[in-house]
């Protein structure tokens, strides 16, 4: 669809010849941009509220820096993740004002006006150590690309559980609660009997042999007693924060309905 067929789609709202709700629907359908090695859907966000992500792993640089360019060039915020600093060279080539977070291995470009963002509250994330840190810091990346505040919260482990108990107070003023720990994986179980707020479990594949690369941290989060703590995939930080950005959007969005019903009375 063309920049003068949206044109005369709009004109026929305003002529009443066509339905807001209806335009709404086929703007929120509209087809993908074909880039040749990709189909780029830059029409993500009119459906889901959040925009497309780039997954860099297994794409040539000069193909996430096309992808990437692509994106900025229709003005939304662009992430790439899983991205190396090959990949990051492609992207900066084509858009200067991409950054690249290293630990996180994100390239990110935040184009969204400071307030404007359909994502709005407080994300904690934690992490049970140092090992950690990539995984908790793609999300926390994540989250921030996608319009969050985020508190990180590092290195608070189950084996020194008074440094996670020092910070009560940050937990519990979290809409979404964000854990990434390896080895036997029991920080989010302790931190889901801490907070009244969903809490996205993250394995991580740090831990000696029986740690089976993170499928033991899996498999007791998926047994976790706490049942507001819910799991994703190992080392998935991404899909964490995705999913909390989501939860967080629809926050925002009921205050807002309330306010204006409040201001309509």
């Amino acid at each position: 669809m063309t920049g003068d067929t949206i044109l005369a789609m709009l004109q026929c709202v305003r002529d009443g010849e066509l339905r807001p709700e209806e335009a709404m629907e086929r703007l929120a359908n509209l087809p993908y941009e074909e880039a040749g090695f990709a189909k780029i859907d830059h029409h993500r966000r009119l459906r889901t509220g959040l925009p497309e992500v780039i997954y860099a792993a297994g794409k040539t640089p000069a193909q996430v820096g096309e992808i990437f360019f692509r994106m900025a060039a229709m003005g939304e915020d662009v992430l790439a993740t899983r991205a190396d600093e090959a990949a990051f060279a492609a992207v900066k080539a084509l858009v200067p004002e991409a950054q690249y977070h290293s630990v996180a291995r994100i390239v990110a470009l935040r184009q969204t006006p400071p307030g404007e963002s359909s994502v709005a509250g407080t994300l904690a994330v934690l992490c049970a150590g140092t090992s950690d840190l990539p995984v908790a810091e793609e999300a926390a990346v994540t989250a921030e690309v996608m319009g969050a505040e985020v508190r990180r919260i590092y290195d608070v482990g189950v084996a020194g559980l008074h440094r996670l108990l020092s910070h009560r107070e940050a937990l519990r003023e979290a809409e979404v609660v964000i854990v990434c720990a390896g080895m036997e994986g029991a920080l989010p179980s302790v931190v889901g009997g801490m907070v009244g707020a969903p809490v996205i479990a993250v394995p991580t594949s740090v831990g000696y042999g029986a740690s089976f690369g993170g499928i033991a941290a899996l498999l007791g989060m998926l047994n976790s007693c706490s049942p507001n703590v819910t799991v994703v995939n190992i080392d998935n930080g991404f899909g964490a924060a995705y999913v909390a950005s989501t939860i967080l959007r629809r926050i925002h969005k009921a205050a807002q309905n309330s306010t204006a019903q409040e201001m309509m009375r």
